[in-house]
């Protein structure tokens, strides 16, 4: 592919220049300020727990083969395969998957959209049954923790009263990512908006949304893809 598309209003991908900010929990952080990240996050049964347990083994034998000190290429490409292997397995359908019920996919739809244009930017975002993919960029003095977490904590509050449930919807540590530049984009948009297609779901099902006015410059979800 020829890569030829404006890059949307106000996105700004990896800048070198800027100063990048790193911690990690069970997984790195990256954080820049003014930057368009990819963020991933799913419920808490998402994962049962013979998978948990086979992150952290691969854990343990990731920081046995690599120890302190730890360059960003290797964290780097540990957050990969952490976030390759666990993709396959949300989309396997475990947990019990309250997003396939319409009411609350739409509530996370709303609560992803509250802040749009006013905290943040919303490039995109696919709902899964159990997880949720978007295209974030924070404005100036609003963090991206804090906002994704605020979508997570007001669709908690709607579903568990919903459902009479009491304990934690979601994972607390969500993953995402630095958008590098307009192809890394492009890239991105069409995962996310491809989700549904890999997971083997009926096009009718499928909860996505996209920035009108990217689309009204060319970048859309392409299903033929």
């Amino acid at each position: 592919m020829t890569f030829n598309l404006d890059p949307p209003p106000g996105f700004r991908g990896l800048d070198p220049h800027v100063p990048v900010r790193i911690y990690t929990r069970n997984l790195p952080h990256w954080r820049q300020d003014g930057a368009t990240y990819f963020v991933t996050f799913n419920l808490d049964d998402a994962l049962p727990g013979a998978k948990k347990n086979e992150l952290k083994a691969m854990r343990r034998e990731w920081e046995l083969r690599y120890p302190p000190p730890r360059d960003e290429a290797v964290w780097t490409a540990y957050a990969k395969t952490v976030f390759q292997r666990v993709e396959k397995w949300m989309d396997a359908g475990y947990g019990r998957c309250w997003f396939r019920q319409r009411q609350y996919a739409a509530e996370l739809q709303r609560a992803i959209l509250h802040f749009h244009d006013q905290r943040y930017e919303i490039g995109c975002c696919t709902i899964m049954a159990n997880h949720c993919h978007l295209i974030i960029r924070p404005f100036e003095s609003y963090e991206l923790e804090e906002e994704v977490g605020s979508m997570k904590s007001v669709t908690a509050r709607f579903v568990k009263k919903a459902e009479s449930i009491d304990g934690d919807l979601w994972q607390q540590e969500s993953c995402e990512r630095i958008i590098r530049d307009e192809e890394h984009l492009y890239r991105t948009v069409q995962y996310i908006g491809a989700n549904p297609r890999r997971a083997g779901l009926p096009p009718e099902s499928w909860c996505r949304w996209i920035n009108p006015v990217w689309q009204s410059i060319g970048w859309d979800f392409c299903d033929d893809l």
